[in-house]
C-alpha cells in the first residue's frame, strides 16, 4: 500500500455524551459548530473510523497522605485546572493544540485531559495512522513497510487534522523532524513536553519497548538501552521540538512544587501548566508582528535548514 492511497473518515464521541449517543465532534470555529463529516488522506476512499477520547475525569492526584488531604488536593486541582481551561478559551478563539515530545512524554494522556475541560476533541496521530493503513501497531507498520512508508501516513493525517478547529493532537515523538508537519502544526498552538531523559528511560523500561520500534533491543539491560537510545534521538530532534510555541518542562514544574523527581507529578499538574504557558503565549503573542503566519514560515525554514 502507498503512503497516502489511503481514505481516512473520522467520527468521534462528543464531549458529554453518553457511550449510548454519538455525534460527530469534528467543528467548526465559534460557537456555530458547523459540522465536519470526514477527513480523508488520498484515494481511493477507505472509511475508517477513529474514537474521540472518553471523558477524562481530572481529578485523580493523590500528593499526601490522610484521605482528607488527598481529596482537598484533589478538589484543588480540579478547580485550578477548570478555571485555566475558561481562560485560555477566550484566547484559543477554536485553534487546535498540538502536543510534540519524545515517546513516553505523557502527550496522550496529558493531551486527553486537556481537551476534557476545554471541550475539544482528542485524537493520537500514532492510532490515527495505524487505522489508516489497516494495523494494529506503529511497530507492525514499521517491519512489513518501513518508518519512511509510516511517515508519509502520519504528514497525510497531521495535514488534514490541521483543516479542522478545537482539537488535541498527541503526535508521535518523530512528528518533528519532516518540516511540512511543523507548516500544518503552525496552523494551531504547538506544545512541547519537555521530559527528563532518564525519566523516559525508567518510564519506558518498566513498561517494554515492544510497542516502539525505534527502541525495541533484542537484549540488554532495558533502562541501559532505553536511555542510550532516546540519548541519541533527543540529540537529533532537539532542535526540532524547542521550535514549539510553548515548552513545558517538568524539571520546572517539579522545582516549583519541591520535589526533585518528576515521577511524583500528576498528569493534571502538566495539565495545568500547559494552558496556563499557552495563555502566557497566544496573550504575548496577539498583537506581535510579523503576524503568526510569518512567525511559522520562519521556524519552518529554519527546520529546513537543520
Amino acid at each position: 500500500m502507498e503512503a497516502g492511497a489511503v481514505g481516512l473518515a473520522l467520527q468521534t464521541r462528543a464531549v458529554g455524551l453518553g457511550s449510548g449517543r454519538r455525534r460527530s465532534a469534528l467543528y467548526g470555529g465559534g460557537e456555530s459548530r458547523s459540522r465536519i463529516g470526514s477527513l480523508r488522506v488520498g484515494d481511493p476512499a477507505v472509511a475508517v473510523r477513529a474514537r474521540g477520547s472518553k471523558p477524562v475525569a481530572p481529578v485523580h492526584a493523590t500528593k499526601s497522605s490522610g484521605g482528607h488531604g488527598n481529596l482537598h488536593n484533589s478538589v484543588d486541582e480540579a478547580l485550578l485546572l477548570k478555571r485555566k481551561s475558561e481562560e485560555v478559551l477566550f484566547y484559543l478563539n477554536g485553534r487546535c493544540i498540538y502536543l510534540v515530545g519524545m515517546m513516553g512524554s505523557g502527550k496522550s494522556t496529558v493531551g486527553k485531559i486537556m481537551s476534557e475541560v476545554l471541550g475539544y476533541s482528542f485524537f493520537d496521530s500514532d492510532k490515527l495512522v495505524e487505522q489508516a493503513v489497516g494495523m494494529p501497531s506503529v511497530a507492525q507498520i514499521f517491519k512489513v513497510h518501513s518508518e519512511a512508508f509510516f511517515r508519509d501516513n502520519e504528514s497525510s493525517v497531521l495535514r488534514d487534522l490541521s483543516s479542522m478547529r478545537r482539537l488535541v493532537v498527541a503526535t508521535g515523538g518523530g512528528a518533528v523532524i519532516r518540516p511540512v508537519n511543523w507548516k500544518y502544526m503552525k496552523k494551531g498552538l504547538s506544545v512541547w513536553l519537555d521530559v527528563p531523559l532518564d525519566a523516559l528511560a525508567r518510564r519506558i523500561a518498566k513498561v517494554g519497548t515492544a510497542s516502539r520500534p525505534l527502541l525495541d533491543q533484542p537484549s540488554g539491560d532495558p533502562y541501559t538501552m532505553a536511555f542510550s537510545k532516546l540519548s541519541m534521538l533527543a540529540e537529533q530532534r532537539g532542535d526540532a521540538y524547542a521550535n514549539a510555541d510553548v515548552r513545558v518542562s517538568l524539571e520546572e514544574i517539579a522545582s516549583k512544587q519541591g520535589h526533585d523527581d518528576v515521577s511524583k507529578l500528576t498528569p493534571t499538574d502538566i495539565a495545568i501548566e500547559s494552558l496556563t504557558k499557552i495563555e502566557s503565549f497566544v496573550i504575548e503573542h496577539s498583537t506581535d508582528s510579523p503576524t503568526g503566519d510569518s512567525q511559522a514560515e520562519s521556524q519552518i525554514q529554519r527546520i529546513k535548514a537543520m
